[in-house]
């Protein structure tokens, strides 16, 4: 198997991991803040959190109330906004899943705000896992028969990724993504049909051959 391929994979997967991971927002955190992303409309940020929200218990600063600030990706940040104001605003639910999802790491670095988005993000990983091992799996069969084949498992893997994926992408209400899998959901299974039905023809032509017997 060559190596440049994987090579290649790990160089854009690193390229990938940085623009998800790298600096989203210019602004500096107020000393002891954290922060949680944030989607307004089309513009996204950082909602800055200063007052113990990730400390054990939820423990408040010594002002007593929490403060906020938002810093957009795009734009200058906002006044520092009190508890009491941003609540009013915003409602208790969505702030305190802001505030859940700041004192949680592992919600900070898959970017989502709760055990629920997690769920439904563990599908998305999976059905790329899928994927990824359609690929991985036609490649080996290519490689060790030295030239392009798509063996059948390439697309029993591609229709549960294709569903998965189709159902993630729904729940996001990401229509590139709808749009993509839409189509390869259908012509997935439609080529794990045709080739059912060439196998069964095939299986008939010998049991005939077999009850007629030698010319």
């Amino acid at each position: 198997m060559k190596w440049e391929p994987v090579a290649i994979m790990i160089v854009l997967l690193g390229l990938g991991l940085w623009v998800v991971y790298g600096p989203s927002t210019p602004h500096e955190l107020r000393a002891g803040a954290v922060s949680a992303k944030f989607t307004i409309g089309a513009a996204k940020g950082e909602l800055e959190i200063l007052g113990g929200a990730s400390e054990p218990g939820g423990a408040l600063s010594a002002s007593g109330e929490r403060t906020f600030r938002f810093l957009p990706r795009d734009g200058t940040p906002s006044r520092v906004i009190g508890e009491r104001e941003l609540r009013a605003v915003v409602g208790d639910s969505v702030l305190d899943q802001a505030i859940d999802a700041s004192g949680n790491r592992l919600f900070r670095i898959l970017n989502i705000t709760g055990w629920w988005s997690f769920a439904w993000l563990t599908i998305g990983f999976i059905g790329q896992m899928l994927f990824f091992g359609r690929m991985l799996v036609q490649w080996m069969v290519s490689e060790r028969m030295k030239q392009s084949h798509i063996p059948e498992s390439f697309w029993w893997f591609s229709f549960f990724g294709g569903v998965m994926l189709f159902t993630y992408f729904a729940w996001r209400q990401d229509p590139v993504g709808v749009l993509g899998q839409t189509s390869g959901v259908v012509i997935y299974a439609r080529n794990i049909r045709l080739i059912r039905k060439q196998a069964r023809r095939a299986a008939r032509s010998t049991v005939d051959a077999d009850v007629k017997g030698p010319p």
